[in-house]
């Protein structure tokens, strides 16, 4: 099986639905081109926590964000 996949934008633009599924399903990443240069790449996310380092992973902020950044202080918007 290959690393990735390639289509074109055109291709891409007609089944963008199904081809997004196909990458949730079987995690080969899908290198969209127009004419003939690479110009993005879709990619699965793996949602197993800690199995892939991920910058600014805006899923662990979002769940966790007051354990994060919590001072632990009241916040008076008056002040």
């Amino acid at each position: 099986m290959s690393s990735e996949r390639i289509v074109g934008a055109t291709e891409f633009k007609a089944r963008c639905l199904a081809i997004i599924d196909r990458v949730g399903i079987d995690h080969v990443p899908v290198v969209i081109t127009k004419r003939g240069r690479s110009v993005a790449r879709l990619v699965a996310i793996d949602e197993t926590p800690g199995a892939r380092e991920t910058m600014g992973s805006v899923h662990l902020i979002a769940e966790e964000d007051a354990a994060y950044f919590s001072t632990g202080e009241e916040w008076d918007p008056e002040r």
